[in-house]
């Protein structure tokens, strides 16, 4: 962990645009996710009934639950598809070299 928070989670090379990942910052559950080449960070519990996000779909720009479907603002973590009512937390991210790193928010 460096002096701002930040942690490597996983290197560039390890996803590809479209693909969610499990991690931990601190021991925190998030859920990673490459939209487009750009990463994002949210908390990888669902607000709704606490499935996985990181077993969810990327479908535009929304994360949806595998569980009943609710849906996340990627880029915000807003609540954006019923069930879910909840917005998910969000992390910092950053890549330096080829290194993701993630820091709370």
């Amino acid at each position: 962990m460096d002096d701002e928070g930040f942690e490597t989670v996983a290197n560039v090379g390890d996803m590809s645009p479209g693909e969610l990942m499990y991690v931990e910052v601190g021991g925190e559950p998030i859920c990673l996710i490459d939209l487009d080449g750009e990463f994002y960070a949210l908390g990888d519990i669902c607000t709704h009934e606490g499935a996985s996000l990181a077993d969810g779909q990327i479908i535009g720009d929304e994360l949806e639950c595998p569980l009943h479907g609710g849906a996340y603002d990627i880029r915000t973590g807003r609540a954006v598809g019923p069930p879910v009512v909840e917005g998910a937390k969000t992390y910092r991210v950053r890549v330096v070299g080829d290194e993701i790193q993630v820091a709370p928010s």
